[in-house]
């Protein structure tokens, strides 16, 4: 009882102890802002790759692609396990601004658009599509073009709500782009994404509906429409098209209108890895993608998936003799990745990805032995390539350094944060020396070493208890706040500590795990625990008569 009595007492009267609870109360909240940060990062970063492949893809690493997706597709959407699944096709262009001198190499993405939409979170990053639902295709398409409706005058008003006395025509897009425009305004969705424009602000002022992106007008001013020769529509990385602004909205100002022309250049890869000639197609802006991941929305375009399939060459065809020149087959159609969402669970029990990923595969490369197909030996090979990954694995190469970044970072706060235990230890070691006379008198009275030892080990303990339970509090209250203080930083100072135009992510990550909470208190407990060993053995050590005759 006595141990406990003279704990507190000590921990209550002793005000140095109190350098020693600050100390594991700054390392421990350092340690779990750094851990909840650097995590929230490594979290986003994984949802972001989830969200833009699936569950599980097949894929051969070749531009080459692989033959029998179709058929596979067929088998695989039958198994219980299997939602949707459908292919793609990569490649690399360059992708050049007619009337502009602009160009840049992107990565090519043929995808069947609504397919893509059941298998993953591509739909959610399109700006158009989500102001304009039910526009985006990347079918063959004309521009739109902004006019006016004659029959509608808005009065202008000022910020304050008073009429000017000017009135203008509300400005009107082609169908069925303003029936998209209206439906998504009335439900509420706003643009958050683009600085506010004072165009728009005048128009919803003066009670009209505003025009969001950038639409080419008419010349002179008149009734909306639609021009130009119907082109295939191309979807490009909301990077390559805009720029972000440090408050990490993008500028569409001076950007392509929606509807131009864009002109794209390919060069098909054979079933061999030989290159063959390039291909020039010229495509509309159909709209823009922001997966959030700034290496794929700086270099991606994606087109229609028949259509990139005909370009490269990889739709099916005649195989030729080259000694003959006669038919002697078919060649099959190939594409380079398969995407596959699964369900979460089957006959209630949850679905192993990477079981399934397995055995996929081992379909996959089963079909080189069916003799339904007629294969060359390039398509067995192509085939025999082909793996089965989970998202996770196909994004080892990204997710893993990110992963080691976060260990190394929290390893090395953790060596810094030691300094709370050689703070304990000293502070308790000087609490000894100035105890003397009270551990002289204690051990005369019949207390054993190991009492008095005890005594000083369940100090540091509630050293640590206290200053890492403060230190965690203060922690989750930071890392839940972090955004708020940013801006807060933004307002007072001008200091932008986060620029969203150099991060992929909008918000700095406020999430705090649960259990690295408890993790983190029981090593401060732990680290405060044995930074008090050594005071505590040098007063267990001590003996009453030596004790008592210095004091």
């Amino acid at each position: 009882m006595y141990k406990l009595f003279l704990t507190l007492r000590y921990l209550r009267k002793r005000r140095i102890a109190y350098f020693a609870i600050a100390a594991v109360m700054l390392c421990t909240a350092m340690v779990l802002i750094v851990m909840s940060v650097m995590g929230g990062f490594l979290e986003v970063l994984k949802a972001k790759a989830r969200g833009l492949l699936g569950d599980v893809i097949i894929d051969n690493r070749s531009y080459s692609g692989f033959p029998l997706y179709d058929e596979f597709i067929a088998d695989v959407s039958t198994w219980p396990e299997v939602e949707k699944a459908t292919p793609v096709i990569y490649s690399f262009g360059l992708l050049r601004f007619p009337g502009t001198p602009r160009t840049a190499t992107v990565q090519v993405v043929g995808m069947r658009l609504e397919e893509v939409y059941a298998v993953n979170a591509f739909k959610s990053g399109l700006y158009y599509e989500r102001h304009y639902p039910g526009t985006t295709s990347l079918a063959p398409q004309q521009q739109p073009l902004l006019g006016v409706d004659p029959n509608r005058m808005l009065e202008l008003r000022d910020p304050n709500g008073q009429l000017t006395g000017e009135r203008f025509p509300q400005p009107l897009l082609p169908e069925p782009y303003q029936r998209g425009v209206e439906q998504s305004w009335a439900a509420g969705v706003r643009d958050t994404e683009s600085p506010r424009s004072e165009f728009n602000e005048e128009l919803v002022r003066a009670g009209g509906i505003p025009i969001f992106g950038e639409y080419e007008g008419t010349n002179p001013l008149s009734a909306p429409m639609l021009a130009g020769d119907p082109l295939p529509g191309m979807i490009v990385g909301r990077d390559i098209i805009a720029r972000r602004l440090p408050d990490g909205t993008y500028r569409r100002q001076w950007s392509q209108p929606r509807g131009a022309p864009l002109a794209l250049t390919l060069v098909p890869v054979a079933t061999t890895g030989t290159l063959e000639t390039p291909i020039k197609q010229t495509f509309r802006y159909a709209d823009d993608s922001r997966t959030g991941i700034y290496e794929i929305d700086s270099r991606h375009v994606y087109v229609e998936f028949e259509l990139l399939q005909r370009l490269l060459r990889m739709d099916a065809a005649d195989r030729i003799d080259p000694d003959t020149g006669a038919v002697v087959g078919r060649v099959p159609a190939r594409c380079s990745q398969i995407q596959i969402k699964l369900r979460p669970r089957v006959d209630g029990k949850p679905v192993d990805a990477r079981s399934v990923a397995r055995r996929l595969q081992e379909h996959y490369r089963g079909l080189a032995e069916d003799p339904r197909f007629d294969l060359s030996l390039a398509d067995l090979t192509l085939i025999s390539d082909v793996e089965g990954l989970t998202w996770d694995e196909s994004q080892a190469h990204v997710i893993a350094p990110v992963e080691r970044e976060r260990q190394l970072v929290t390893i090395l706060f953790g060596i810094i944060s030691l300094v709370a235990g050689v703070l304990v230890l000293c502070i308790l070691y000087m609490i000894v020396l100035q105890k003397t006379r009270d551990i002289g008198i204690i051990k005369s009275i019949g207390a054993s070493s190991t009492g008095v030892a005890v005594i000083f080990v369940t100090y540091g303990a509630a050293i640590g208890v206290v200053g890492s339970v403060i230190g965690v509090a203060a922690g989750y209250a930071f890392v839940r706040r972090i955004n708020d203080i940013q801006d807060f930083l933004i307002r007072a100072f001008g200091w932008r500590v986060w620029d969203r135009s150099v991060y992929s992510f909008d918000d700095i990550p406020n999430q705090v795990d649960p259990y690295e909470m408890v993790a983190v208190i029981l090593v401060a407990v732990a680290t405060a625990t044995l930074g008090s060993l050594a005071a505590a053995w040098r007063a267990g050590a001590m003996r009453p008569v030596d004790a008592l005759r210095y004091e």
